[in-house]
């Protein structure tokens, strides 16, 4: 890897392992041009600045150093085969750290301009303690109602488990009871009270009998969701399809194959606008990482902890990534995205929008890689399901705009400036509305003019 892509800019030595201070800098020059690429981030930015409390110009650096830091990992990982034990970026989204369990393989992490650190168990290792306690809570014993969740941590090399006020002794027994060594495990006190985000009330997104959800990311011949949403062979309305597949418990995923008629489209409703998919390149713990409900809209935070495995009220959960970003019901399944690369879909947590929360996605990856699915992504042309999918909403809701060129819908946000075909002419939009039926451009021509 070259090594201007990730710059050093200071150094230092610690008696406890290999510790090399190297942030992650951008390798684009003061005054550089704005691209149209930087134009389009503008608004996730904005909600990155918000949310982390930092400057947007601060916002725009760490997701510039956080683009590089996942490429270097990524690589560091296939490189560094079984003594790869993890990696994390520092509290600024900046500096690198990648941990291994072999010091000769230090050099090859400085030369991909990381930081190594040498502990003593692998991120095999620690996924295969991490799975004995999830095969534990699926057939032997359930985790106690005290123990919301576990995960492994990979800043302390250990496993973590969750205990609520009072449930700590028995988190400990619980853990002991897997066979998983004592000390692998960390018992860490928790007011989380996760549930799955599922909203009966009905609204905008998608959706099914008397329940809403939120959709994932678009793939070819439907999208993805969280499993809790529905069943296999479960109707969906706007867009309307079925559930091809679903697995909850023990995962939280499910993808819908949409009718003919709705067309996946490479975007993550922004509220308002959009922002582009272009892949699915996993970012490391640390990075910030902006997540898109039906409910909310959207909203950012920090990617905490991978591999996590949480309890609902329904069963345990294996496999997910903890966040701090808020949700709410109805936010579920919704997209997780960092810049401009899915990262998963929303499953449950705790808090909400106003206090804050503990919030949990499944990884976009095993999903595509469970069923067989392809990523709808940016350049490529939509997937032959024919026209624009229809997108709920209510008049209070946040909503995005339909894509130009699409065939009118109803229920459907149509921004400033935004095109649609109905009767086989083409409309502008004029004022921003929400389309409902009845709403069509001729009926309406206060809001549209012909094209």
């Amino acid at each position: 890897m070259n090594k201007k892509i990730l710059a050093a800019t200071a150094a230092a030595i610690t008696g406890a392992g290999l510790v090399t201070a190297i942030a992650l800098t951008p390798s684009a020059s003061a005054g550089q041009p704005v691209t149209a690429a930087d134009q389009a981030q503008s608004e996730m930015l904005a909600a990155l600045s918000r949310d982390l409390k930092i400057s947007p110009e601060q916002a725009k650096l760490r997701v510039a150093s956080e683009q590089r830091a996942a490429v270097a990992d990524n690589t560091l990982k296939r490189q560094l085969g079984a003594s790869y034990a993890g990696s994390w970026l520092d509290a600024g989204g900046t500096a690198l750290t990648v941990a291994v369990t072999d010091a000769v393989q230090a050099d090859l992490v400085r030369a991909a301009g990381a930081t190594p650190k040498t502990v003593a168990r692998s991120a095999a290792q620690l996924d295969a303690a991490k799975l004995a306690l999830d095969a534990k809570s699926a057939k032997s014993a359930k985790a106690p109602k005290t123990v919301p969740g576990w995960y492994t941590d990979v800043t302390t090399n250990s496993i973590v488990v969750l205990a609520n006020a009072g449930g700590e002794a028995a988190a400990k027994s619980w853990a002991a009871e897997s066979g998983v060594q004592a000390d692998l495990v960390r018992v860490e006190a928790s007011t989380e009270r996760p549930r799955a985000l599922i909203d009966i009330i009905g609204g905008n997104a998608y959706t099914f009998g008397s329940g809403r959800c939120s959709i994932g990311f678009a793939v070819e011949g439907g999208f993805v969701t969280a499993g809790h949403c529905g069943t296999t062979g479960t109707r969906t309305s706007n867009p309307s399809g079925t559930v091809a597949g679903s697995s909850f418990p023990g995962n939280d995923y499910a993808w819908v194959r949409a009718d003919a008629g709705n067309t996946p489209r490479p975007l993550v409703n922004r509220y308002p606008g959009t922002v582009p998919v272009a892949g699915s390149t996993e970012a490391p713990v640390n990075s910030s990482v902006c997540r898109s409900g039906s409910t909310t809209g959207w909203r950012c935070g920090t990617i905490l902890q991978k591999n996590t495995s949480v309890t609902y009220p329904e069963g345990t959960i294996t496999g997910l990534t903890r966040t701090n970003a808020c949700a709410e019901p109805g936010d579920s399944g919704g997209s997780w995205i960092t810049g401009d690369q899915a990262q998963g879909v929303t499953s449950g947590g705790s808090g909400n929008c106003t206090s804050g929360g503990t919030i949990y996605f499944q990884p976009i990856t095993e999903i595509l890689s469970v069923y067989s699915l392809r990523l709808t992504v940016s350049g490529n042309p939509p997937s032959s399901t024919t026209t624009t999918p229809t997108t709920p909403t209510t008049p209070t809701s946040p909503t995005t705009s339909n894509p130009p060129g699409g065939t009118w819908a109803p229920y459907t946000y149509y921004g400033s400036g935004a095109t649609t075909t109905y009767g086989g002419s083409t409309y502008r939009v004029i004022q921003p509305h929400t389309s409902m039926p009845g709403w069509e451009p001729p009926n309406v021509p206060a809001l549209w003019e012909l094209a």
